[in-house]
């Protein structure tokens, strides 16, 4: 059976309402291949689909799942059906569930958690959004510098079933102060009796309160199997896997490419996506750049009379804000990239806008050479030296607009992709109009 078959056996099968027959397809299938069919699936033919799995088979498919995709089921199938799966995932991923569903629905499955397991995720619900206390673990295992290897290990083998990893092992005091981490292959190959001070190496860590973006890219970075996440007195409180800073780091990527090109990130996979969402994900961008282009209406307004006393001055129009709008967009992905890699940091916005500006300046000379010699033979010098001046001024300005927002984004705290897109829009239309009609006014004497 290929893959593209399964997903058309599933629907006929279920369209003959023969589950016997979809519970057989699906149980000789490995839980990779049914999270693709149930994210493949629309969500009411997903839900039967995954009623119909073994529990073990569920809870690990579920697992797997993203969560706007478990948040359909949830919706299909009622809290009740899934608060069994639910309780066993980690506390983690029980809070993103949790954030993707209505209130309602949250407080319900919530509610199904009961001693350690819901003191857990109410540990991770305990810090706000976007910080990576949200997206740790406060379940794993830990070390005292006076332990031996083979106590470690005794505990590591006790704990696996419920830890989310067990591979890289913290070393707390008995304050829970974080002093350094050990591995799991260190232990292992180390002498039954040696202590964990002599195996342990300096951790690097993560405060719960820090931006779980950063956070996951460091991670990522670094290589760290699990990076320690401490309170701000250096106690911990959890662990970021490296799987789970892969997946932060991709919807991050995903959300920032989406926003980048005015739109938000969809929820479910595009054929799966209703047009209404399609359209909702779209329409409050398009109506911010309508407005926002009422201001280039304003400027054409202001030099009107100067269009009429010299009409191919209006054939340029696009050509410019065309050329200003790339160059801002250009900068600022090229800024908000450097910005995701930690290569930039907010304090270097001086050495920013200076370097987007020489960048923006030989750009502006290249293209206004090159438009003095395309518009000349045909509309006259003057002309062509209107269009070399005013792109050798907007390219310079609008690329150093472009390459500073993302950072005034990043320090009001707001997502660079967000601030940038209609800003720089706007910026670069209306600037680009003002110094095309005041250059001109100047060389041809209008």
């Amino acid at each position: 059976m290929t893959i593209t078959q399964e997903p058309r056996q599933i629907r006929d099968r279920m369209s003959a309402g023969d589950l016997a027959g979809l519970a057989q397809t699906l149980k000789d299938l490995p839980p990779v291949e049914i999270v693709d069919l149930l994210e493949d699936l629309p969500p009411r033919e997903a839900a039967v689909a995954f009623r119909v799995l073994p529990k073990q088979t569920a809870v690990a498919a579920f697992d797997q799942l993203r969560t706007a995709t478990q948040a359909d089921l949830v919706a299909e199938l009622g809290h009740g059906h899934v608060a069994d799966i639910f309780a066993e995932l980690d506390p983690d991923d029980q809070v993103g569930l949790l954030d993707e569903l209505p209130a309602r629905v949250a407080k319900e499955l919530l509610r199904s958690l009961h001693g350690e397991d819901l003191q857990a995720a109410m540990v991770v619900l305990g810090y706000p959004q976007g910080s990576v206390g949200r997206r740790m673990s406060p379940e794993y295992v830990h070390a005292r510098p006076a332990e031996t290897a083979a106590t470690v290990i005794t505990r590591a083998t006790g704990l696996a079933s419920v830890s989310e990893t067990i591979y890289t092992i913290p070393v707390i005091s008995r304050d829970r102060d974080l002093l350094g981490v050990v591995s799991l292959r260190e232990l292992l190959a180390a002498e039954g009796d040696r202590e964990v001070a002599e195996l342990m190496s300096p951790a690097v860590g993560a405060r719960a309160t820090e931006d779980v973006e950063e956070v996951a890219r460091r991670c990522l970075d670094h290589g760290i199997l699990a990076m320690p996440i401490t309170d701000d007195e250096n106690r911990l409180v959890g662990l970021l896997t490296i799987d789970d800073a892969a997946r932060i780091s991709q919807a991050a990527a995903v959300e920032d490419q989406a926003r980048a090109g005015a739109s938000e990130p969809l929820r479910r996979p595009y054929l799966l996506t209703s047009v209404r969402s399609i359209t909702r994900s779209r329409i409050v961008w398009l109506l911010v750049l309508a407005v926002s282009a009422t201001l280039t209406v304003n400027v054409l307004e202001m030099f009107e009379a100067t269009l009429e006393q010299r009409v191919a001055l209006a054939l340029f129009i696009p050509l410019l804000t065309g050329i200003g709008g790339n160059t801002g967009s250009q900068a600022a992905t090229t800024v908000t990239r450097a910005l995701a890699m930690g290569d930039i940091r907010v304090r270097d916005v001086v050495r920013v806008a200076s370097k987007e500006a020489r960048a923006g300046l030989l750009l502006g000379g290249h293209l206004g050479l090159l438009g003095l010699l395309v518009a000349s033979p045909f509309y006259g010098t003057q002309l062509g030296a209107v269009i070399a001046v005013t792109l050798l001024t907007v390219c310079p300005l609008a690329a150093t607009v472009g390459g500073v927002m993302p950072l005034v984004a990043k320090a009001c705290r707001v997502d660079p992709a967000v601030f940038s897109t209609p800003f720089i829009s706007t910026f670069c239309d209306a600037t680009g109009l003002l110094v095309y009609f005041t250059v001109a006014t100047l060389v041809l004497g209008l």
